[in-house]
Parts: C-alpha cells; sequence; structure tokens
C-alpha cells in the first residue's frame, strides 16, 4: 500500500484522489492557476475538504474557470449566486473571485501570463522542502508573505500569506509532500519535463 501524507483522511476517495493526482504536481497553466486561486481564497477560514466538495459547484458558478467571462460578472450575479448552495454562499468572497479575475487579467497583461508572473517569486524552480513529520510543516514563508503582499498591492483580495502558501503548494511551486510519501520523489522526478518557456 503506498503512504501518502498524514493529513489525507483515508475514508474520503475523493481527498485521496487530490492529493495523489493534483497536490504538489507543478501547474503552468493559467485557467488552472485561476481554479487554484479562487478556491484557495474561498478557503479562508474553512476546510479544504469543505472546498473539495463543492468543486463542480464552483466551475458552475464562475463559467469553468474562465477569468475573462468572469471579471465580466455583475452585481446581480452575485445576488444570483448567494442562493446558489453549490458554493459558500459569502458576499464578498463570491465579489473577490470577480474582483480577483480582473486583476489577473492585469497580470496577464503586464507579463504575458499569470503564470510567469507567479512563478517568477521561486525565479522558475520548484522547492523541495524536508517534510520529515508535522513539525517540518509551515503556514507561511517569506516567499508566500512577499508573493501575497504583492498581490494585494496588485488589488487582490482574500489571498493573505497563509492562503496564498497553501496555493503555492497545490500547484507545485513548494513540494511539501511527506518524504516518505509515494507522490513526492515521483513529483521531484518530473521537474525535468517542467519547460517555463512555453509559458505564454
Amino acid at each position: 500500500m503506498n503512504r501518502r501524507c498524514s493529513w489525507v483522511d483515508q475514508s474520503k476517495p475523493d481527498y485521496i484522489e487530490y492529493h495523489d493526482k493534483e497536490w504538489g504536481k507543478p501547474v503552468l497553466n493559467d485557467k488552472s492557476l485561476f481554479e487554484f486561486l479562487t478556491l484557495e481564497s474561498a478557503q479562508a477560514g474553512l476546510s479544504w475538504y469543505t472546498i473539495l466538495k463543492k468543486r463542480e459547484g464552483y466551475r458552475q458558478a464562475f463559467h469553468n474557470f474562465d477569468v475573462q467571462k468572469v471579471s465580466q460578472m455583475t452585481e446581480q450575479d452575485i445576488e444570483r449566486l448567494l442562493t446558489f448552495d453549490g458554493i459558500i454562499r459569502n458576499r464578498a468572497k463570491i465579489a473577490a473571485t470577480i474582483n480577483n479575475a480582473r486583476h489577473f487579467i492585469e497580470i496577464q497583461q503586464a507579463f504575458g501570463s499569470f503564470a510567469r508572473y507567479q512563478w517568477g517569486f521561486v525565479d522558475y524552480q520548484p522547492i523541495v522542502n524536508k517534510m520529515r513529520d508535522k513539525q517540518d510543516a509551515v503556514a507561511t514563508s517569506e516567499i508566500s508573505d512577499k508573493f501575497a503582499k504583492d498581490l494585494k498591492k496588485r488589488g487582490f483580495k482574500f489571498l493573505g500569506s497563509t492562503t496564498v502558501y497553501a496555493h503555492m503548494q497545490a500547484c507545485g511551486m513548494v513540494n511539501d509532500h511527506a518524504d516518505d510519501c509515494f507522490c513526492k520523489q515521483a513529483i521531484i522526478d518530473s521537474y525535468v519535463s517542467l519547460d517555463f518557456s512555453k509559458i505564454e
């Protein structure tokens, strides 16, 4: 049986699938990065599993994470989504998603892509952390502090350093899989195929 990170609830197949197939794998695609940012910002104050269970609802609510369409959503859309139980019905978080989409596009225009902007914070090289036990786990880092501060300066909301660090973990900027987790080395081995020159 494969060993996994201790935070994975082995009784939840969807949680296992997320851990095994997504968490910590480098993401260079802007659409996926916008999805991760949206879900992480929605998580603020809640458990990740709560958001994971509503992931399909978020896809329905926010145009399958098409950032252009989300950026054009209006106050009427916010009112409509406040009655939709497929997502967390929090006005400030819904408004933040629309707000963040608009600033996401501004970054795309300034840097060529959000991926190029985001990965620049780690010099286009995933950080592999030693994770021997729970004491090695952290909630923030100097890089997430800097990343979150820059996002705030650019107008983003619900993306403080803790949320940004969770985003960095999810999309592979940092590899925080436990050292004895079967995913750890597999992800490290995948780094040889990373080609940041293809980011558009």
